[in-house]
């Protein structure tokens, strides 16, 4: 990915809570010099200064076959706005788009039977919604049994991590306040939510 320096996300801790609120992504493989994208909600784990994403596929989707042994690519990307000149003084400026984009790189381990794959369930289970944890305790086991082996699961280490926070850092302190002046006021929670990155940038 292309990040101009003052574009560059540094830190690796804001880095990981980005893609942890932000966790549903995309992962591309190549089959037969073909790009192919699923998208899927992540898990995002630290362990031994090791970043480490985990997900499923249905087994049916044959790019379930590609992610072993090939290098993988995770793209995390929102929220994102679309800056108007309006917010410039001088008359000779150009519409952008400001975005917050982190692209994870690194091979993939298949999950090995049914305990792991229970497992990478209960821990998906827990992250996106605590409360429906006893509902599926509850389930019969052929009935857990049955979802798990419709399900191939695959946990990646991150070998190579590229964040970029475009957030109009090379703008005026004029330029930015007007920014997020008109991003605050937006409809759009997406453009709201840049505008409170581009603040909690200003506050560093």
């Amino acid at each position: 990915m292309y990040i101009p320096n003052f574009n560059t996300f540094p830190d690796k801790q804001e880095v990981l809570t980005y893609m942890r609120k932000y966790s549903f992504g995309t992962i591309i493989t190549s089959a037969n010099n073909l790009p192919v994208a699923t998208h899927l909600p992540f898990l995002i784990d630290e362990k031994d200064g090791q970043i480490i994403i985990s997900s499923h596929f249905a087994k049916a989707n044959p790019q379930a076959l590609d992610v072993y042994g090939n290098t993988n690519l995770i793209i995390f990307t929102e929220p994102h706005a679309y800056i108007s000149p309006k917010n410039y003084p001088k008359e000779a400026e150009v519409p952008t788009w400001n975005y917050i984009a982190v692209h994870a790189y690194g091979k993939a381990r298949l999950l090995n039977g049914e305990q792991e794959h229970l497992d990478l369930l209960e821990r998906t289970i827990k992250n996106y919604e605590a409360g429906y944890f006893r509902q599926w305790q509850n389930l019969p086991d052929d009935y857990k049994s049955k979802m798990i082996k419709g399900i191939v699961g695959f946990e990646i280490i991150v070998t190579d991590l590229q964040a970029k926070s475009k957030l109009s850092q090379n703008r005026s302190e004029v330029e930015k306040d007007n920014i997020i002046h008109s991003l605050s006021e937006s409809p759009s929670e997406s453009e709201r939510e840049i505008a409170q990155y581009m603040s909690s940038l200003k506050k560093h």
